[in-house]
């Protein structure tokens, strides 16, 4: 059910909060860099203000330079964006509830979380135990013009058997979790081969970690990384999701955080009712970002906006 918001906030409140997040260091001229003499040129967009600069003449305004630059929405629509792309709020719905066309809308949410996914922690994770897994998502060609008769749009879930690949419509996301940070880092591969799944394992922990998998092959080389691989047979009528190989009692060696992980990951993605593979790193992007900080916070949104980190060092 929809629920249009727009008519119910404070667009000047909208607009500082803006502001703070574009310009975490103040407001300075985006010519000359001065953040003295600037005075208000307009107000016909109010709270949206058009700033003459004291020093060198420019007209601007606090979208100038950033990725709104040249937008004339407001600033209330600006922050239900932001928050509608960070909580995985469906396109159709937020353009539907702020009365706007949803191709431009589709635009501006997947430069935003281009930002999300080059802003992702890349740093390997320092927990002593991890979990590895692959899942396979149906992610197509979706927006794409079918032109070509012999290559009508997919009408159902692809069926296709065995382990999916980017080229038939079935990309791979490898995923590793720390046992004791919780912390969670995924890749979107071509291929769930061994070459892919132990570049990604490669990058995100340290040598000597122990990583615990399922069977699958493609993890066979971990202890030439220098890695304590561990499995579970997910397989056959005896399969074993869990087992414990010191006897004491708990069932240390499994990946279930790992699995429980892919199935919030279905279920942020199915809201969406299918995404193009082109863009499924991004919106696996966004997931990896929630799941990791739980809660949005200003720095989060200022990645999203493409703002690198202040360097105001002023206490």
């Amino acid at each position: 059910m929809d629920f249009p918001l727009i008519d119910f906030l404070d667009e000047a409140a909208c607009y500082r909060k803006l502001v703070e997040l574009l310009h975490p260091d103040g407001l300075s001229c985006p010519r000359c860099g001065q953040r003295d003499r600037l005075g208000v040129h307009s107000r016909h967009r109010e709270p949206v203000l058009q700033y003459q600069c004291g020093h060198c003449g420019r007209v601007f305004n606090a979208w100038t330079g950033t990725i709104l630059q040249g937008t004339h929405r407001r600033p209330g629509q600006l922050l239900l964006i932001l928050h509608g792309v960070a909580t995985g709020e469906p396109t159709a719905r937020m353009a539907r509830e702020l009365g706007c066309d949803r191709k431009h809308l589709l635009e501006l949410r997947h430069r935003l979380q281009e930002h999300a996914r080059l802003g992702l922690d890349r740093n390997p994770l320092d927990d002593t135990v991890a979990e590895a897994d692959e899942m396979y998502v149906n992610a197509g060609k979706k927006g794409v013009p079918h032109d070509d008769p012999a290559d009508p749009p997919r009408r159902r879930a692809n069926r296709r058997r065995g382990h999916g690949t980017f080229a038939n419509d079935r990309p791979p996301i490898a995923g590793v979790v720390g046992r004791e940070s919780g912390l969670f880092r995924s890749e979107v591969l071509d291929h769930a081969n061994g070459a892919e799944l132990q570049e990604v394992i490669d990058c995100t922990t340290l040598q000597g970690t122990t990583i615990n998998t399922d069977e699958w092959k493609g993890y066979s080389g971990l202890p030439r990384m220098g890695r304590v691989h561990k499995t579970v047979d997910h397989s056959g009528p005896k399969s074993t999701w869990a087992r414990d190989d010191d006897g004491d009692g708990g069932r240390e060696v499994h990946c279930n955080t790992q699995e429980g992980i892919w199935t919030h990951v279905r279920t942020f993605l199915r809201r969406f009712y299918g995404v193009s593979k082109w863009y499924l790193a991004q919106y696996q992007a966004v997931f990896q970002w929630g799941y990791n900080i739980k809660t949005v916070t200003d720095e989060f949104l200022r990645i999203l906006l493409g703002i690198p980190p202040s360097t105001d060092s002023a206490p």
